[in-house]
């Protein structure tokens, strides 16, 4: 929200008071709190009549400086808030030094000088400042309206770029937008996002810093765009509370962020596979739902999970979690059969309850919706009819969904597509008391968790997984997430993954999106384009609106493309599982921006149309339908990984592709292993298992992870200079050495 009109002047009706000066400093051994009046302090008389904010400085985490800032604290404290399962106490150290005051946390310092103007400087384990709230930096508005808002203001450097935010469409680098946290679903090519995450990654020519406001409801972002040397972040609040989270590398910050709001779990190696779904308002019953198996295996393409959409439940009646029986006669034997093929099963739910399900009447009886502030149940009729929503607040109504879902999971449901989440009103009154403005973005959380957990009771840690629409901070704790309705174009196409891009440097793992788009029906080049960018994506998955997304409804090109980019993933996944259990581990995202493994180039910065899958497999997709792809690879010799070709790095290369071919290649210094079954994602790994050596690889341990993610076998690689006949590789106790390979052999 802007405040000012231009440099010297407030918009109409606003009032500003900004910590101007420090008027005492209270000490702690692990935090500080200091006390700003908002104008200079010359005689006893001017304490009269004016504010005083209260700033807390404190460390949740290592490498993480927290800063409280409160006016009136009076204000009750209704939740929810973020979860913080990595937050811990005594993790700072505070020194002074006369007026000096000093808060450090690893390589992160908060700085105050409490005898200068007020300025509160964050610096690096060098003593370089990274950022500082100074001149104008910790503030309150008041509005015409009456509204009270916190702000908070910090310097962007010379050259800083800013990232993240969640899943957001528009350009990929923040400077210069405005970006409001308020969940909408409002597809993929306007500013609204389904994901909204207060979290932003900002990397200067002298490092890496994250910045992590902790407010749930409501947060309003300035990102160059008021003061253009300045992100400005601001609340309708008494108290704002923002965290810097120390780099130096965007990887670090990544690690930090998520060592303290979650990291993501490790989806099961399934999942990885090809997901095939009915789409949205087509028409479909099990014999269509069998034509489409069928036709996958006559035509030779790998299926792991089916997945069924909206109309597998009665029209009108979403969500009551029964199948339609003039559709469906036989759910269980379905699944059954369905399964008895190797293939896993995904049904679509949401959170809404219409009130002609059965489900309304003993819902509401129970009080498990949410109701008005008269006591009304909260309805509409937008998407379903008389519809209401369930009140995850409330733990028995949480129990309550969960045992509808179990159902489900009895007749042979693997996993559920978690629809919807964002349109949550305001003008309600939660079972725990939750502040409504709060609770909008936040409702998500609580739904996707819910799912999750049912699934991890009933399936096992390791075996659960979400195809999940809308999250907030937090939300990559239960992963997969989806980028949304996107239409079937090459300019959707190029939106969806800057989405995902954002996504991934706001601490999620794990991204996927609708192959061929969503609206509408792709143009074939569309659809083959897509496919192997999908199919070079965390997860894989075939979905539209009005028309079916069979690979031969596009053309028999389409059939041989679709063959071809899933048996390459299936044997990608040593590779790919490895990196996804990195991501689980250290949250750092399998999708890749090109700055979080080339942090130091500044080409690689503003990259959004290429990315690294894991850290050692660059993807280019191709937006065009005839062939035509610019992209760049750093310094180092890259090989192509369909071609073997070696290409000298630094360079922007233009270059035209056919449908079966992009730009993929293998990083300099990499050795990839790559699996023999294109049958399937979660095979035997280990078994005729290849290592593709670059040629600059000279000493390279390669990690092979099983279906857990422990490793599975370590495999040391050798080679002296060029000469290819002194490759040796050790192999792991009773398993055959891999085979080795110095180019593309697939």
């Amino acid at each position: 929200m802007k405040f000012t009109d231009g440099f010297w002047l407030m918009r109409d009706g606003v009032e500003a008071s900004y910590a101007t000066e420090v008027r005492s400093v209270r000490a702690d051994a692990d935090r500080f709190t200091a006390h700003a009046a908002i104008k200079r302090v010359e005689r006893r008389g001017d304490t009269l009549n004016s504010p005083l904010l209260t700033v807390d400085c404190f460390s949740p985490a290592e490498g993480v400086i927290g800063v409280r800032t409160t006016h009136l604290a009076g204000k009750r404290r209704l939740g929810p808030d973020f979860g913080l399962p990595g937050a811990d106490t005594g993790v700072g150290q505070v020194r002074r030094d006369g007026d000096m005051i000093e808060l450090t946390s690893g390589p992160l310092t908060a700085r105050l000088d409490q005898a200068a103007p007020w300025a509160l400087s964050f610096r690096d384990a060098d003593g370089r400042e990274i950022t500082s709230a100074g001149r104008k930096g910790t503030a309150f508005f008041t509005t015409g309206d009456g509204a009270h808002h916190m702000a908070g203001r910090l310097a962007l450097g010379v050259g800083e770029q800013v990232y993240g935010l969640g899943e957001r469409f528009t350009p990929f680098v923040k400077n210069g937008q405005v970006v409001d946290m308020w969940q909408a679903d409002g597809g993929t090519n306007s500013e609204q996002a389904y994901k909204n995450v207060p979290f932003s990654l900002h990397l200067s020519p002298t490092g890496a810093y994250g910045v992590f406001v902790n407010h749930p409801g409501k947060v309003s972002y300035e990102i160059g765009s008021e003061s253009v040397g300045q992100m400005q972040f601001s609340v309708q609040d008494q108290t704002l509370e923002y965290f810097v989270v120390a780099g130096p590398t965007p990887k670090d910050v990544l690690r930090r962020y998520t060592a303290l709001t979650g990291r993501p779990a490790l989806p099961p190696a399934w999942s990885f596979g090809l997901w095939l779904t009915t789409s949205f308002t087509t028409q479909y019953d099990e014999e269509t739902v069998t034509s489409f198996v069928d036709g996958m295996a006559e035509r030779d393409i790998p299926l792991s999970v089916f997945h069924f959409d909206c109309f597998w439940m009665r029209e009108y009646q979403w969500s009551d979690f029964e199948w339609d029986p003039d559709v469906f006669p036989d759910p269980e034997g379905m699944l059954a059969r369905l399964k008895g093929r190797g293939l896993k099963i995904s049904v679509w739910i949401n959170p809404y309850i219409a009130q002609k399900s059965a489900l309304f009447d003993e819902a509401a009886a129970a009080g498990y919706l949410v109701k008005r502030t008269n006591g009304d149940i909260w309805q509409w009729d937008l998407w379903q009819a008389g519809m209401a929503l369930v009140d995850f607040t409330n733990p028995e109504a949480c129990a309550w969904f969960q045992a509808k879902l179990k159902v489900l999971l009895d007749q042979g449901v693997d996993c559920f597509k978690t629809d919807f989440g964002e349109r949550i009103p305001t003008d309600v009154v939660w079972h725990d008391g939750s502040d409504p403005e709060r609770m909008h973005n936040y409702y998500t959380h609580l739904y996707n968790r819910t799912v999750f957990e049912l699934l991890e009771k009933e399936r096992g840690t390791g075996e659960a997984v979400l195809f999940a629409r809308s999250a907030t901070a937090g939300g990559q704790q239960y992963p997969v997430h989806w980028g949304g309705d996107c239409f079937s174009s090459f300019g959707a196409m190029a939106e969806s993954l800057r989405g995902g891009l954002s996504l991934s440097l706001s601490g999620f793992g794990f991204w996927s999106h609708d192959i061929g788009g969503f609206e509408g029906t792709p143009d074939p080049a569309v659809f083959k384009r897509w496919l192997a960018f999908g199919l070079l994506s965390s997860h894989s998955r075939l979905h539209g609106s009005s028309s079916y997304r069979v690979p031969w409804e596009f053309g028999d090109e389409a059939v041989d493309v679709t063959r071809q980019f899933t048996r390459l993933k299936h044997r990608l996944m040593p590779y790919l599982y490895g990196a996804a259990a990195e991501a689980h581990h250290t949250g750092v995202p399998l999708m890749r921006p090109m700055l979080l493994e080339f942090p130091e180039d500044p080409t690689a910065r503003g990259l959004d149309r290429q990315y690294m899958l894991g850290p050692d497999l660059l993807v280019a997709p191709v937006f065009s339908t005839d062939g035509d792809v610019e992209y760049y690879l750093p310094p180092g010799t890259w090989t192509h990984l369909l071609t073997g070709e070696h290409v000298q790095g630094p360079v922007w290369r233009r270059e035209q592709h056919g449908f079966d071919s992009l730009p993929l290649y293998v990083r300099p210094g990499a050795v990839l292993p790559l699996g023999s079954d294109t049958q399937r994602p979660d095979g035997d790994w280990l078994d005729d298992l290849t290592l593709l050596v670059t040629p600059d690889a000279h000493q390279v341990t390669v990690t092979v992870p099983d279906h857990s993610g422990r490793p599975a076998a370590v495999y040391q690689v050798t080679r002296e200079a060029t000469d290819d006949a002194t490759v040796t590789v050790t192999p792991p106790e009773g398993r055959s050495a891999p085979r080795t390979v110095m180019s593309a052999d697939l």
